[in-house]
């Protein structure tokens, strides 16, 4: 299973479009070799390098496994959005206070339909999560804040 996108490369510099500098909306992306037998993906995005670790700048659950695109500022077509660390649905993009941060898109193939309430939290994922990944792909991008 494979995550790309066509705006940064693999453990590339995100494009401050992406990020609170710029419009803040989610990159494109692109999802390959998912296992067939997959009921439903987890894409979550998450700041390793942030003082609460890992920061979740977006979480989106129950994306169709049919889904092999994300399109730029858009959400997952049919997934669920789930909390991200600064209480709200949606995408948040990186925004480091300092430094140069690392995020990971890390995407998940489950063998389920997670039965689910919208206002979950990368813990209660995880958990519901834990013996249905049938495979799992990460995008790594960094980000330095300008100002």
């Amino acid at each position: 299973m494979i995550i790309t996108s066509n705006a940064f490369s693999d453990s590339g510099v995100i494009p401050e479009k992406y990020t609170c500098e710029g419009t803040n909306i989610s990159p494109p992306l692109e999802f390959n070799d998912l296992p067939a037998e997959s009921k439903s993906l987890v894409l979550i995005v998450e700041d390793w390098d942030a003082a609460a670790k890992p920061w979740v700048h977006w979480l989106v659950f129950n994306i169709p496994p049919t889904t092999n695109s994300v399109t730029e500022g858009q959400k997952p077509q049919g997934g669920v959005e789930g909390l991200a660390n600064g209480g709200t649905f949606g995408y948040e993009g990186p925004c480091p206070p300092q430094g140069n941060h690392h995020y990971q898109f890390k995407l998940y193939a489950l063998d389920v339909v997670l039965k689910l309430p919208k206002e979950v939290d990368r813990r209660q994922i995880l958990s519901a999560m834990q013996g249905k990944i049938l495979a799992e792909a990460i995008l790594s991008g960094f980000y330095h804040k300008k100002t």
